[in-house]
């Protein structure tokens, strides 16, 4: 379970951020992307900011898959399959079959991200 992750740090966030969208705060952890899966939508270190009310797929998400964190581009498509993507082209796309997906858990979608300047 998600909740059970450490606590590295806090920073704060205008309430008006959240309420000009209709999300709910207490639903918001951060995270630190590792890895270069996500190219330029998700650098290496980048603070990204994960909505757990919104779960359901289409979008980037953080995912947990085999006792390791994720994000990625989870794609619906025709059966109820989902297709995982990286916006890096050296990483293949994974297609997780209806009947597979209890190995994946969606913790929630990439809301917004916080970016070195470079």
């Amino acid at each position: 379970m998600f909740d059970a992750e450490t606590i590295q740090s806090t920073f704060y966030l205008p309430v008006k951020l959240f309420e000009a969208e209709g999300v709910d705060s207490a639903q918001v952890v951060g995270v630190t992307a590792r890895g270069d899966s996500m190219g330029d939508t998700i650098r290496d270190r980048e603070q990204v900011l994960v909505n757990r009310a919104q779960r359901t797929p289409d979008g980037v998400f953080l995912l947990r898959m085999d006792d390791e964190l994720r994000l990625k581009c989870v794609q619906r498509v025709a059966g109820g399959a989902w297709v995982l993507i990286s916006d890096n082209s050296a990483y293949e796309r994974e297609l997780i079959k209806p009947e597979d997906q209890w190995r994946v858990e969606i913790i929630g979608q990439c809301w917004r991200k916080v970016g070195r300047v470079f």
